[in-house]
């Protein structure tokens, strides 16, 4: 699916337009853990521990939050098998990650940060997994939290309803109507059925990198970030960060690229890679324990759709990444440009914005073309020459073994839909480093 020789030769330098270089404090962006999330799961599949292991993770798990648009929930805290298949099908999850100082304790529990954000607070993470049909290709979508869209009427937990609105500043559809409003505007805008959701706050973040052991990242140039609680200071090189330290990497605005929000994201997206690849190949995937802990973290500190409540579902999504293959992930920033109404803002762009939801709809791969973003760039240290070749989207799991060249099928590959290279991110094998601002 995807090409080297394209990623290599069709990246085009462009200049960047800055956005959202605001003097305040970088609220929380994004919780980089969508693939640990789910390939954390994957314990509970594991031979004779797979009922005991489930049944305790199922009493981590939340109270379900009530999707409006769905009108029949699957979820339930049931018993789930012991035996338990990859989700049939696609998958596409909705993740929010709230900014919210409510009940976080600490450094978030005086005045200033609580009037920064209390309560719902807003969404400045929002990013959707995809998961195609075949299972063999997935996607995670970045949305940044200045876009500006246009959200539907949503429904409220007492029965009335907010209004539609043709301009809104994504970050504040989940205080406007919770979780489910954030669904409803993401399919508005991709033309996508979204049932599955989540939410995590900064407690969550902490909680997920501990019990991962860390996550070691690139670092091109020093990170310094006085706006960020802790403030963030990582040196140039390889740096394994955990706990409150990978929470301010990934909120750091101010520390990375050129300082704005998009920059943000590719900095993010450098954190999510090198978590899926720590998962899949890093000894997360044979460690029991860990797996074990990664999951309890998960269930434990986020809140679900109640389609997502039933510990089967979380199994079942998580398997269905797991012959996908680091090579036929990817991660992408939504397309757009600068908003001619504020240079603060930015809405989608057109062309991009239009191959992207024409592929997801109609289930396609996603090919990027263009260089990572603001805020990142390729690690050129990384050793490829002994790197195996990644299994195509047209072959099936059957034929792929581990550390063995993927053999030649007679299954035509599909090329999937290449964006354009002003298109930003980076796919889960590619290594990347993140630079200071």
């Amino acid at each position: 699916m995807h090409n080297p020789k394209l990623r290599a030769h069709a990246r085009s330098a462009g200049v960047p337009v800055r956005h959202g270089r605001l003097a305040r404090r970088g609220p929380w962006r994004s919780v980089g853990t969508i693939l640990a999330f789910t390939t954390g799961v994957l314990i509970v599949s594991g031979g004779a521990v797979a009922g005991v292991a489930a049944w305790d993770l199922a009493g981590s798990v939340k109270p379900g939050v009530h999707l409006a648009h769905i009108a029949d929930p699957s979820g339930s805290t049931t018993a789930p098998a012991a035996d338990v298949a990859a989700i049939s099908g696609g998958v596409n999850l909705l993740l929010t990650g709230t900014d919210t100082r409510t009940g976080q304790g600490g450094a978030y529990s005086t005045s200033a940060e609580l009037a920064a954000s209390a309560g719902a607070g807003n969404n400045d993470v929002t990013m959707l997994l995809h998961i195609a049909q075949d299972h063999h290709s997935a996607s995670v979508i970045s949305f940044p939290r200045d876009l500006m869209v246009a959200v539907p009427t949503c429904p409220q937990t007492d029965g009335s309803t907010a209004s539609a609105s043709n301009r809104v500043m994504l970050n504040t559809t989940l205080a406007r109507g919770g979780l489910s409003c954030v669904v409803v505007t993401i399919e508005k805008l991709t033309g996508l059925q979204i049932p599955f959701a989540a939410q995590i706050s900064f407690d969550g973040v902490t909680a997920m990198s501990n019990a991962v052991g860390g996550v070691t990242v690139c670092i091109a140039s020093p990170i310094n970030d006085l706006y960020t609680n802790p403030p963030l200071h990582l040196a140039a090189g390889q740096q394994t960060i955990l706990g409150d330290e990978a929470l301010s990497f990934l909120r750091s605005r101010h520390g990375v690229g050129d300082g704005s929000d998009l920059g943000r994201i590719s900095n993010q997206q450098v954190f999510m890679a090198a978590l899926a690849r720590k998962v899949e190949s890093g000894g997360v995937l044979g460690n029991p324990v860990a797996l074990y802990a990664l999951a309890k973290a998960a269930t434990g500190n986020m809140l679900l759709s109640d389609t997502l409540t039933n510990p089967t579902t979380l199994v079942q999504i998580a398997l269905a990444l797991k012959d996908t293959g680091l090579a036929n992930m990817v991660f992408l920033q939504y397309p757009t440009v600068a908003d001619p109404q504020d240079v603060n803002r930015v809405i989608p762009q057109s062309t991009g914005a239009t191959i992207v939801n024409a592929a997801l709809v109609a289930d396609q791969p996603i090919v990027l073309s263009g260089l990572p973003g603001r805020a990142a760039v390729i690690d050129k240290s990384a050793a490829t020459a002994t790197a195996t070749p990644p299994p195509t989207p047209s072959t099936s799991a059957s034929a792929r073994t581990p550390g063995v060249a993927t053999p030649t099928t007679t299954t035509p590959t599909p090329t999937g839909a290449v964006l354009p290279s002003t298109v930003t991110g980076q796919t889960a094998a590619e290594q990347t480093c993140s630079k200071g601002n």
